[in-house]
Protein backbone atom coordinates (compact mmCIF):
# COMPACT_ATOMS: atom_id res chain seq x y z
CA UNK A 1 0.00 0.00 0.00
CA UNK A 2 1.05 3.56 -0.44
CA UNK A 3 1.74 5.82 -3.38
CA UNK A 4 4.88 7.11 -5.04
CA UNK A 5 5.42 10.86 -5.09
CA UNK A 6 8.05 13.44 -6.04
CA UNK A 7 11.51 13.89 -4.54
CA UNK A 8 11.55 17.66 -3.77
CA UNK A 9 11.41 17.29 0.01
CA UNK A 10 13.53 17.67 3.13
CA UNK A 11 15.30 14.79 4.85
CA UNK A 12 14.82 13.80 8.50
CA UNK A 13 16.95 11.25 10.35
CA UNK A 14 14.21 8.67 10.90
CA UNK A 15 12.08 9.43 7.87
CA UNK A 16 14.15 10.03 4.70
CA UNK A 17 12.89 11.74 1.58
CA UNK A 18 12.15 8.39 -0.01
CA UNK A 19 9.19 8.07 2.32
CA UNK A 20 8.43 11.02 4.59
CA UNK A 21 9.03 13.69 1.98
CA UNK A 22 6.70 12.05 -0.47
CA UNK A 23 4.02 11.99 2.15
CA UNK A 24 4.33 15.77 2.51
CA UNK A 25 3.85 16.26 -1.22
CA UNK A 26 0.96 13.80 -1.26
CA UNK A 27 -0.90 15.60 1.49
CA UNK A 28 -0.26 19.11 0.16
CA UNK A 29 -0.90 18.37 -3.51
CA UNK A 30 -3.03 15.25 -3.61
CA UNK A 31 -6.18 16.86 -2.26
CA UNK A 32 -7.48 13.72 -0.61
CA UNK A 33 -5.58 13.85 2.66
CA UNK A 34 -4.02 11.35 4.99
CA UNK A 35 -5.74 8.57 6.94
CA UNK A 36 -4.92 8.75 10.66
CA UNK A 37 -5.32 5.79 13.01
CA UNK A 38 -4.91 6.13 16.79
CA UNK A 39 -4.48 2.90 18.71
CA UNK A 40 -5.89 2.89 22.24
CA UNK A 41 -4.38 -0.20 23.91
CA UNK A 42 -6.69 -0.44 26.93
CA UNK A 43 -9.61 -2.73 27.76
CA UNK A 44 -11.54 -3.61 30.90
CA UNK A 45 -10.65 -7.23 30.16
CA UNK A 46 -9.40 -9.22 27.19
CA UNK A 47 -12.07 -10.92 25.08
CA UNK A 48 -11.63 -14.66 24.66
CA UNK A 49 -11.03 -14.46 20.90
CA UNK A 50 -8.77 -11.37 20.91
CA UNK A 51 -5.06 -11.35 20.09
CA UNK A 52 -4.71 -7.58 19.49
CA UNK A 53 -2.32 -5.62 21.66
CA UNK A 54 -4.16 -4.33 24.74
CA UNK A 55 -3.81 -4.13 28.51
CA UNK A 56 -6.02 -3.50 31.51
CA UNK A 57 -7.04 0.13 31.93
CA UNK A 58 -5.65 2.02 34.90
CA UNK A 59 -5.28 5.74 35.48
CA UNK A 60 -1.49 5.74 35.91
CA UNK A 61 -0.71 3.85 32.71
CA UNK A 62 -3.31 5.78 30.76
CA UNK A 63 -1.84 9.12 31.90
CA UNK A 64 1.57 7.90 30.68
CA UNK A 65 0.06 6.86 27.33
CA UNK A 66 -1.89 10.11 26.99
CA UNK A 67 1.19 12.29 27.50
CA UNK A 68 3.20 10.29 24.97
CA UNK A 69 0.38 10.34 22.42
CA UNK A 70 0.12 14.13 22.60
CA UNK A 71 3.89 14.34 22.02
CA UNK A 72 3.70 11.93 19.08
CA UNK A 73 0.90 13.99 17.51
CA UNK A 74 3.05 17.13 17.75
CA UNK A 75 6.14 15.41 16.36
CA UNK A 76 4.34 13.98 13.35
CA UNK A 77 2.54 17.25 12.68
CA UNK A 78 5.92 18.98 12.44
CA UNK A 79 7.57 16.19 10.48
CA UNK A 80 4.84 16.07 7.86
CA UNK A 81 4.38 19.85 7.83
CA UNK A 82 0.83 19.92 9.22
CA UNK A 83 -0.76 17.64 6.62
CA UNK A 84 -4.44 17.48 5.75
CA UNK A 85 -6.39 14.62 7.38
CA UNK A 86 -9.15 12.88 5.49
CA UNK A 87 -10.09 10.60 8.38
CA UNK A 88 -9.33 9.97 12.06
CA UNK A 89 -10.04 6.55 13.51
CA UNK A 90 -9.78 5.73 17.22
CA UNK A 91 -9.39 1.95 17.44
CA UNK A 92 -8.34 -0.48 20.08
CA UNK A 93 -8.57 -1.82 22.58
CA UNK A 94 -11.51 0.19 23.83
CA UNK A 95 -11.32 3.88 22.87
CA UNK A 96 -14.55 4.61 24.77
CA UNK A 97 -12.55 4.12 27.98
CA UNK A 98 -10.71 7.42 27.31
CA UNK A 99 -12.01 10.03 29.77
CA UNK A 100 -13.82 12.81 27.92
CA UNK A 101 -11.44 15.53 29.08
CA UNK A 102 -8.42 13.65 27.77
CA UNK A 103 -10.21 12.79 24.53
CA UNK A 104 -10.97 16.48 24.02
CA UNK A 105 -7.28 17.26 24.56
CA UNK A 106 -6.33 14.71 21.91
CA UNK A 107 -8.78 16.18 19.39
CA UNK A 108 -7.51 19.71 20.09
CA UNK A 109 -3.89 18.59 19.67
CA UNK A 110 -4.79 17.02 16.32
CA UNK A 111 -6.49 20.24 15.27
CA UNK A 112 -3.39 22.22 16.21
CA UNK A 113 -0.81 20.04 14.46
CA UNK A 114 -2.83 18.73 11.48
CA UNK A 115 -5.27 20.28 9.03
CA UNK A 116 -8.82 18.92 9.09
CA UNK A 117 -10.56 18.42 5.75
CA UNK A 118 -14.06 19.94 5.61
CA UNK A 119 -15.80 16.57 5.28
CA UNK A 120 -13.45 14.66 7.58
CA UNK A 121 -14.76 11.37 8.95
CA UNK A 122 -13.89 10.85 12.64
CA UNK A 123 -14.68 7.40 14.03
CA UNK A 124 -14.51 6.16 17.61
CA UNK A 125 -14.90 2.51 18.54
CA UNK A 126 -17.08 2.06 21.62
CA UNK A 127 -18.03 -0.91 23.75
CA UNK A 128 -21.64 -0.86 25.00
CA UNK A 129 -20.61 -1.23 28.65
CA UNK A 130 -18.44 1.91 28.56
CA UNK A 131 -20.81 4.11 26.54
CA UNK A 132 -24.30 4.32 28.03
CA UNK A 133 -25.15 7.98 28.63
CA UNK A 134 -26.71 10.42 26.18
CA UNK A 135 -24.45 13.14 27.60
CA UNK A 136 -21.39 11.05 26.72
CA UNK A 137 -22.39 10.80 23.07
CA UNK A 138 -23.28 14.49 22.92
CA UNK A 139 -19.79 15.26 24.18
CA UNK A 140 -18.29 13.12 21.41
CA UNK A 141 -20.27 15.01 18.78
CA UNK A 142 -19.20 18.35 20.25
CA UNK A 143 -15.54 17.32 19.78
CA UNK A 144 -16.06 16.54 16.10
CA UNK A 145 -16.41 12.77 16.37
CA UNK A 146 -19.12 12.08 13.81
CA UNK A 147 -19.07 8.31 13.34
CA UNK A 148 -19.55 5.63 15.98
CA UNK A 149 -18.42 2.02 15.67
CA UNK A 150 -20.31 0.04 18.30
CA UNK A 151 -18.80 -3.29 19.38
CA UNK A 152 -22.03 -5.25 19.44
CA UNK A 153 -20.53 -8.62 18.36
CA UNK A 154 -23.72 -10.52 19.27
CA UNK A 155 -27.23 -9.99 20.63
CA UNK A 156 -27.20 -13.36 22.36
CA UNK A 157 -26.06 -13.21 26.00
CA UNK A 158 -24.76 -16.79 25.94
CA UNK A 159 -22.61 -16.00 22.91
CA UNK A 160 -21.38 -12.80 24.53
CA UNK A 161 -20.40 -14.77 27.63
CA UNK A 162 -18.57 -17.36 25.52
CA UNK A 163 -16.63 -14.53 23.87
CA UNK A 164 -15.75 -12.94 27.21
CA UNK A 165 -17.53 -9.71 26.32
CA UNK A 166 -18.13 -7.40 29.33
CA UNK A 167 -21.63 -6.36 28.24
CA UNK A 168 -25.07 -7.80 27.67
CA UNK A 169 -27.46 -7.44 24.75
CA UNK A 170 -29.54 -5.05 26.86
CA UNK A 171 -26.50 -2.78 27.27
CA UNK A 172 -26.02 -2.79 23.50
CA UNK A 173 -29.59 -1.65 22.85
CA UNK A 174 -29.23 1.05 25.53
CA UNK A 175 -25.95 2.35 24.08
CA UNK A 176 -27.35 2.41 20.55
CA UNK A 177 -30.51 4.25 21.63
CA UNK A 178 -28.47 6.77 23.65
CA UNK A 179 -26.24 7.49 20.64
CA UNK A 180 -29.27 8.07 18.43
CA UNK A 181 -30.91 10.30 21.03
CA UNK A 182 -27.70 12.33 21.26
CA UNK A 183 -27.81 12.95 17.52
CA UNK A 184 -25.41 10.43 15.97
CA UNK A 185 -26.46 9.92 12.36
CA UNK A 186 -23.67 7.55 11.37
CA UNK A 187 -23.47 4.41 13.50
CA UNK A 188 -21.76 1.20 12.52
CA UNK A 189 -22.08 -2.06 14.44
CA UNK A 190 -19.71 -5.02 14.55
CA UNK A 191 -20.94 -8.61 14.58
CA UNK A 192 -19.19 -11.98 14.67
CA UNK A 193 -20.54 -15.10 12.99
CA UNK A 194 -19.38 -18.70 13.14
CA UNK A 195 -19.43 -18.70 16.94
CA UNK A 196 -19.54 -21.93 18.97
CA UNK A 197 -23.11 -23.20 19.07
CA UNK A 198 -24.30 -20.68 16.47
CA UNK A 199 -26.38 -21.92 13.55
CA UNK A 200 -27.75 -20.43 10.35
CA UNK A 201 -31.19 -19.64 11.78
CA UNK A 202 -29.86 -17.92 14.90
CA UNK A 203 -27.44 -15.88 12.76
CA UNK A 204 -30.16 -14.74 10.35
CA UNK A 205 -32.45 -13.94 13.28
CA UNK A 206 -29.74 -11.68 14.72
CA UNK A 207 -29.22 -9.95 11.39
CA UNK A 208 -32.94 -9.28 11.16
CA UNK A 209 -32.94 -7.70 14.63
CA UNK A 210 -29.89 -5.59 13.79
CA UNK A 211 -31.31 -4.51 10.42
CA UNK A 212 -34.52 -3.41 12.16
CA UNK A 213 -32.37 -1.05 14.25
CA UNK A 214 -31.22 0.59 10.98
CA UNK A 215 -27.55 1.26 11.66
CA UNK A 216 -25.81 2.94 8.75
CA UNK A 217 -23.05 0.32 8.60
CA UNK A 218 -22.69 -3.35 9.56
CA UNK A 219 -19.38 -5.21 9.79
CA UNK A 220 -19.85 -8.98 9.99
CA UNK A 221 -16.66 -10.90 10.70
CA UNK A 222 -16.11 -14.64 10.63
CA UNK A 223 -14.73 -15.88 13.95
CA UNK A 224 -11.03 -16.64 13.70
CA UNK A 225 -9.71 -18.65 16.63
CA UNK A 226 -6.16 -17.41 17.08
CA UNK A 227 -3.54 -19.57 18.82
CA UNK A 228 -2.88 -18.59 22.41
CA UNK A 229 -6.29 -17.00 23.00
CA UNK A 230 -8.70 -18.12 25.71
CA UNK A 231 -11.13 -19.36 23.05
CA UNK A 232 -8.44 -21.54 21.47
CA UNK A 233 -7.84 -23.13 24.86
CA UNK A 234 -11.57 -23.63 25.39
CA UNK A 235 -11.89 -25.36 22.03
CA UNK A 236 -8.96 -27.63 22.83
CA UNK A 237 -10.27 -28.60 26.27
CA UNK A 238 -14.01 -28.86 25.65
CA UNK A 239 -15.11 -31.22 22.92
CA UNK A 240 -18.66 -29.85 23.06
CA UNK A 241 -17.45 -26.29 22.48
CA UNK A 242 -17.45 -26.58 18.70
CA UNK A 243 -17.73 -23.98 16.00
CA UNK A 244 -20.17 -24.62 13.13
CA UNK A 245 -19.01 -26.83 10.26
CA UNK A 246 -17.44 -25.23 7.19
CA UNK A 247 -20.61 -25.98 5.22
CA UNK A 248 -22.77 -24.30 7.86
CA UNK A 249 -20.45 -21.30 7.98
CA UNK A 250 -20.60 -21.01 4.22
CA UNK A 251 -24.38 -20.82 4.35
CA UNK A 252 -24.20 -18.25 7.15
CA UNK A 253 -21.99 -16.02 5.01
CA UNK A 254 -23.92 -16.29 1.76
CA UNK A 255 -27.46 -16.18 3.15
CA UNK A 256 -26.51 -13.49 5.63
CA UNK A 257 -25.06 -11.30 2.88
CA UNK A 258 -28.08 -11.88 0.65
CA UNK A 259 -30.43 -10.95 3.47
CA UNK A 260 -28.58 -7.70 4.26
CA UNK A 261 -28.57 -6.74 0.58
CA UNK A 262 -32.32 -7.42 0.40
CA UNK A 263 -32.96 -4.84 3.14
CA UNK A 264 -30.82 -2.08 1.67
CA UNK A 265 -27.22 -2.76 2.75
CA UNK A 266 -24.63 -2.72 -0.03
CA UNK A 267 -22.05 -5.50 0.30
CA UNK A 268 -19.02 -3.36 -0.55
CA UNK A 269 -16.23 -5.43 1.01
CA UNK A 270 -15.97 -9.07 2.10
CA UNK A 271 -17.02 -8.33 5.70
CA UNK A 272 -18.68 -4.93 5.34
CA UNK A 273 -22.15 -3.67 4.45
CA UNK A 274 -23.44 -0.13 4.30
CA UNK A 275 -26.51 1.88 3.47
CA UNK A 276 -26.07 4.17 0.48
CA UNK A 277 -23.58 6.93 1.26
CA UNK A 278 -22.27 5.38 4.48
CA UNK A 279 -19.30 3.25 3.45
CA UNK A 280 -16.40 3.65 5.88
CA UNK A 281 -14.14 6.30 4.33
CA UNK A 282 -11.26 5.26 6.57
CA UNK A 283 -11.35 1.54 5.81
CA UNK A 284 -12.04 2.19 2.13
CA UNK A 285 -8.83 4.22 2.13
CA UNK A 286 -6.89 1.19 3.31
CA UNK A 287 -8.39 -0.92 0.54
CA UNK A 288 -7.62 1.58 -2.22
CA UNK A 289 -3.97 1.87 -1.13
CA UNK A 290 -4.03 5.33 0.47
CA UNK A 291 -1.26 6.46 2.79
CA UNK A 292 -2.04 6.08 6.48
CA UNK A 293 -0.33 7.14 9.69
CA UNK A 294 -0.72 5.10 12.86
CA UNK A 295 -0.17 6.61 16.32
CA UNK A 296 0.08 4.83 19.66
CA UNK A 297 1.72 1.57 20.75
CA UNK A 298 1.86 -1.15 18.05
CA UNK A 299 0.21 1.08 15.42
CA UNK A 300 1.23 0.47 11.79
CA UNK A 301 1.82 3.14 9.14
CA UNK A 302 2.39 3.10 5.39
CA UNK A 303 3.53 6.35 3.79
CA UNK A 304 4.95 6.30 0.31
CA UNK A 305 6.97 3.12 0.04
CA UNK A 306 7.81 2.87 3.73
CA UNK A 307 5.85 0.72 6.17
CA UNK A 308 6.71 0.94 9.84
CA UNK A 309 5.48 -0.27 13.22
CA UNK A 310 5.39 1.64 16.47
CA UNK A 311 6.87 -0.24 19.44
CA UNK A 312 4.38 -2.57 21.12
CA UNK A 313 5.05 -2.04 24.82
CA UNK A 314 4.74 1.18 26.79
CA UNK A 315 8.40 1.45 27.87
CA UNK A 316 9.56 0.97 24.27
CA UNK A 317 6.93 3.39 23.00
CA UNK A 318 8.11 5.92 25.59
CA UNK A 319 11.71 5.65 24.36
CA UNK A 320 10.55 5.91 20.73
CA UNK A 321 8.55 9.11 21.29
CA UNK A 322 11.05 10.75 23.64
CA UNK A 323 13.78 9.91 21.14
CA UNK A 324 12.06 11.88 18.41
CA UNK A 325 10.40 8.92 16.62
CA UNK A 326 13.72 7.22 15.95
CA UNK A 327 14.20 3.48 16.06
CA UNK A 328 10.94 1.97 14.81
CA UNK A 329 10.91 -1.17 12.67
CA UNK A 330 10.35 -0.45 9.00
CA UNK A 331 10.51 -1.93 5.54
CA UNK A 332 10.79 -0.43 2.07
CA UNK A 333 8.05 -1.78 -0.18
CA UNK A 334 9.12 -2.88 -3.65
CA UNK A 335 7.10 -2.53 -6.85
CA UNK A 336 6.27 -6.21 -6.53
CA UNK A 337 5.04 -5.75 -2.94
CA UNK A 338 2.76 -2.90 -3.99
CA UNK A 339 1.31 -4.84 -6.92
CA UNK A 340 0.59 -7.91 -4.82
CA UNK A 341 -1.17 -5.76 -2.26
CA UNK A 342 -3.11 -4.03 -5.02
CA UNK A 343 -4.50 -7.42 -6.08
CA UNK A 344 -5.12 -8.58 -2.51
CA UNK A 345 -6.92 -5.45 -1.35
CA UNK A 346 -8.87 -4.81 -4.55
CA UNK A 347 -10.30 -8.32 -4.60
CA UNK A 348 -11.69 -7.88 -1.10
CA UNK A 349 -13.99 -5.15 -2.39
CA UNK A 350 -17.13 -5.34 -4.50
CA UNK A 351 -15.49 -3.04 -7.05
CA UNK A 352 -12.76 -5.59 -7.66
CA UNK A 353 -9.46 -5.32 -9.51
CA UNK A 354 -9.15 -2.77 -12.32
CA UNK A 355 -7.50 -4.91 -15.00
CA UNK A 356 -6.55 -1.95 -17.21
CA UNK A 357 -4.86 -0.19 -14.30
CA UNK A 358 -3.06 -3.39 -13.35
CA UNK A 359 -1.81 -3.84 -16.92
CA UNK A 360 -0.64 -0.22 -17.01
CA UNK A 361 1.34 -0.67 -13.80
CA UNK A 362 2.85 -4.08 -14.57
CA UNK A 363 3.09 -4.20 -18.35
CA UNK A 364 1.29 -7.53 -18.57
CA UNK A 365 -2.26 -8.79 -18.86
CA UNK A 366 -3.26 -10.69 -15.72
CA UNK A 367 -6.09 -12.54 -17.48
CA UNK A 368 -3.74 -13.86 -20.16
CA UNK A 369 -0.93 -14.69 -17.74
CA UNK A 370 -3.29 -16.58 -15.39
CA UNK A 371 -5.61 -17.79 -18.16
CA UNK A 372 -6.03 -21.39 -16.98
CA UNK A 373 -6.57 -20.41 -13.34
CA UNK A 374 -9.01 -17.62 -14.19
CA UNK A 375 -10.97 -19.91 -16.53
CA UNK A 376 -11.25 -22.52 -13.79
CA UNK A 377 -12.34 -19.95 -11.20
CA UNK A 378 -14.95 -18.61 -13.63
CA UNK A 379 -16.32 -22.09 -14.32
CA UNK A 380 -16.70 -22.68 -10.59
CA UNK A 381 -18.57 -19.36 -10.21
CA UNK A 382 -15.86 -17.97 -7.93
CA UNK A 383 -15.02 -14.90 -10.01
CA UNK A 384 -16.60 -12.76 -12.71
CA UNK A 385 -15.14 -10.24 -15.14
CA UNK A 386 -17.24 -7.31 -16.31
CA UNK A 387 -16.58 -3.75 -17.49
CA UNK A 388 -12.83 -4.27 -17.10
CA UNK A 389 -12.91 -5.40 -13.46
CA UNK A 390 -12.21 -8.83 -12.00
CA UNK A 391 -14.44 -9.45 -8.97
CA UNK A 392 -15.03 -12.27 -6.55
CA UNK A 393 -18.52 -13.72 -6.35
CA UNK A 394 -19.99 -14.43 -2.92
CA UNK A 395 -18.83 -18.03 -3.26
CA UNK A 396 -15.41 -16.66 -4.19
CA UNK A 397 -15.35 -14.44 -1.11
CA UNK A 398 -15.71 -17.57 1.02
CA UNK A 399 -12.34 -18.79 -0.26
CA UNK A 400 -10.86 -15.36 -0.98
CA UNK A 401 -7.56 -16.10 0.77
CA UNK A 402 -6.88 -19.07 -1.51
CA UNK A 403 -7.89 -17.21 -4.68
CA UNK A 404 -5.84 -14.13 -3.82
CA UNK A 405 -2.80 -16.25 -3.01
CA UNK A 406 -3.05 -18.06 -6.36
CA UNK A 407 -3.55 -14.85 -8.34
CA UNK A 408 -1.10 -12.56 -6.58
CA UNK A 409 1.56 -14.63 -4.86
CA UNK A 410 2.07 -17.71 -7.03
CA UNK A 411 3.70 -17.57 -10.46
Amino acid sequence: MGRIYGEDVPVTPAFPAAAGGKAVKAVKDGGKGLLLYIHVPFCKSRCHYCNFHSQAFNQVTFAWYHKLLLSEIELWGKRLKKPMLRTIYFGGGTPSLIPLQQLDQIMKALGKHFEFSPAMEVTLEANPDSAQDVSYFRALLSMGINRLSLGMQSLNDLELHAMGRPHSAAMTFAAYDAARQAGFGNIGVDLIWGLPGQRLKTWIDQLQTVADMRPEHISAYNLTVEPGTVMAKMLDEDGDFNVPSEQEQGRMFIYGAEYLESVGYMHYEVSNFARMGFMSVHNSGYWDGSDYLGLGPSAVSTIGRRRFNNPRYMDEYDAYVRGGLVGNDHEELTDNDLLKEMVMLSLRTSRGLDLKDFRKRTGFDLVKRKEQLISALHRENLIRISHGFLRLTKNGMLVSNVIIRRLAFED
